[in-house]
């Protein structure tokens, strides 16, 4: 369990959104941020579930986008179906990041869990912006499935949406995760700057469920209702933080228990 606890800071300063993740990139996974810690646990039964929902043929190609430090990039590289991922993010320190983590890992493949004499996915990491490109990358068009996770929070969702669209293939996946308006009416993603003192915010948006699923219909793509996904599951969770998972999470989300923080869920891409 982390033993961190909110930090003080001095003041509260607003950046844009590719500025504040250059600059927390060098602590994001270290600072204790118990949402990212909270995604991880949830993407334990996600995760599958997006790949089960899959119906292209294999081997497929998968987005990740706004992959950050590449936590869940790493996922994406130990599935046997899986030939190509695509690895975006907005932020150059993010990737910077990403790019040494995930180099690391795949130089050192045992590292990963792969079988002995299956290859590694090819992986592409790429600097993308959709507030200001207006489609996607080449690489990242024709997916059989995107996986997008803590991202949507800091960008409208019919720009999202719209690029989502562009990305899938028809019956393509969307697996998507974000912090739950409850939390965001509340708080919004930052981090304290450790040299200014500073708590650095980047632009967020408190998106609830209903206008998230309303947005993606706009666009042609239906979350995955029970017994699409197979074995009865529902299509969005979600997670309120309970004393039970304090513990796991770590001390900094003792003041959240009581609150819906997470929510998560598939959608697929009509084929018309």
């Amino acid at each position: 369990m982390s033993t961190l606890t909110d930090p003080t800071f001095s003041s509260i300063r607003y950046l844009p959104t590719n500025e504040a993740y250059d600059r927390w990139a060098a602590v994001y996974d270290t600072d204790g941020n118990f949402l990212q810690a909270l995604d991880t646990i949830e993407l334990k039964e996600l995760f599958p579930r997006f790949l089960r929902s899959i119906r292209s043929p294999t081997p497929w190609r998968i987005v990740d986008l706004g992959c950050g430090t590449g936590r869940n990039t790493t996922l994406l590289l130990t599935v046997p179906d899986i030939e190509e991922v695509i690895a975006l993010d907005s932020s150059k320190g993010m990737l910077e990041v990403a790019r040494s983590r995930l180099q690391q890992k795949v130089d050192g493949a045992g590292s990963l869990n792969i079988e002995p004499g299956r290859t590694v996915p090819n992986l592409r990491l790429e600097v993308f912006d959709m507030l200001v490109s207006p489609s996607p990358p080449p690489s990242a068009q024709q997916a059989d499935g995107v996986i997008s996770t803590l991202v949507v929070e800091h960008v409208p969702l019919s720009t999202f949406f719209a690029h989502i669209s562009q990305m899938l293939r028809p019956g393509g996946v969307l697996l998507l995760t974000n912090m739950h308006a409850h939390m965001g009416g509340i708080s919004q993603a930052g981090f304290v700057d450790a040299e200014t003192g500073e708590k650095i915010r980047p632009t967020s948006y408190a998106h609830t469920v209903a206008d998230v699923l309303a947005e993606a219909k706009r666009w042609g793509l239906e979350v995955e209702e029970a017994g699409e996904a197979g074995e009865g599951e529902a299509g969005v969770t979600e997670r309120v933080v309970d004393e039970n998972m304090v513990e796991k999470l770590g001390p900094r989300s003792r003041k959240w228990v009581g609150v819906t923080c997470w929510f998560g869920g598939l959608f697929r891409k009509r084929v018309n």
